[in-house]
């Protein structure tokens, strides 16, 4: 598989472009369309990359930046307690980070109760809360973008 393949079913499978919250530089973070916690995101590297060292001095620079923005947003729209990035890469074949808010009790958003079931250990990625709610996704990208 090429490299364009796989950067494209990557962006495609976790929707970047239609929930796109902001890109800085060398990265994107988007929404992730599957919310283990309320506000959960991708950040990823513009183009391919299979390695973390294969990311240069200056992508890493841009990565720091944005991840200000992001946890500033998310801090001033969910109040998150603390935050976890996990890099995996185990079926996702591209340079990425799940952003995971971290929720000591729970959170309302959209007229729904949020909980972080992993709350104080690991987070359970396997959770995807409201997922049968049409618009919450959506409206989740448009509270963040409002609040950078």
């Amino acid at each position: 598989m090429s490299e364009t393949n796989t950067l494209s079913e990557f962006r495609s499978k976790f929707q970047v472009e239609e929930l796109l919250v902001l890109q800085m530089g060398a990265w994107t973070w988007s929404v992730r369309p599957s919310q283990p916690t309320l506000g959960a995101g991708i950040l990823s590297l513009n183009r391919y990359a299979l390695h973390l060292s294969d990311v240069t001095p200056e992508e890493m620079g841009d990565l720091g930046k944005l991840i200000s923005k992001l946890e500033k947003s998310i801090k001033s729209t969910f109040n998150h307690n603390i935050m976890n990035y996990l890099m995996l890469m185990m079926a996702d074949h591209h340079v990425h980070y799940h952003v995971i808010p971290r929720y000591d009790g729970v959170r309302q958003f959209a007229g729904l109760d949020w909980v972080d079931n992993g709350w104080p250990a690991l987070p359970v990625m396997s959770d995807s809360q409201h997922k049968n709610q049409p618009d919450v996704l959506s409206s989740i990208q448009k509270a963040l973008i409002s609040s950078i």
